[in-house]
């Protein structure tokens, strides 16, 4: 018995080059698995998450053209979980005897942004502010 085997397929070459197509692939077709486990976070629309909004910039006190703006926030719930353990001490005083955990919704990346606004008389003032890029759940303190 002869056993012949031919080239790989263009497929598995391709896969093997960008093996990330692979992943686009599998991606794109287990969509409808995606509901099949409600317990992943991905799949909780109140997760924490960057919601976008617009904003007007006026100056506070100068009489200057105001601005709108796209704006971001985090915003959502972590994990339910909170935690408390006792904390260990060879004092005689214990000041703070437990630490307690939770986690908190916040930004993990930003960006420093600035806007110039046309104020009265030709001259321009600058307001800046962070423009999140990212949301994670992080320790709150």
């Amino acid at each position: 018995m002869s056993l012949s085997v031919g080239p790989p397929s263009g497929l598995l070459l391709v896969l093997m080059c960008c093996p990330l197509l692979g992943l686009v692939q599998s991606a794109s077709s287990n969509k409808a698995s995606d509901n099949a486990h409600p317990h992943l976070g991905d799949s909780d629309p109140e997760r924490c998450m960057r919601h976008h909004f617009v904003e007007t910039i006026t100056h506070p006190i100068y009489k200057c053209n105001s601005k709108m703006v796209l704006l971001a926030r985090c915003e959502g719930h972590c994990s339910h979980t909170t935690r408390s353990d006792p904390l260990i001490s060879f004092s005689s005083v214990l000041k703070q005897p437990f630490k307690s955990t939770c986690s908190c919704c916040r930004p993990h990346t930003s960006k420093l942004k600035a806007v110039r606004l046309r104020c009265a008389g030709g001259t321009r003032i600058t307001a800046t502010y962070r423009y999140i890029l990212a949301c994670n759940c992080e320790e709150c303190s």
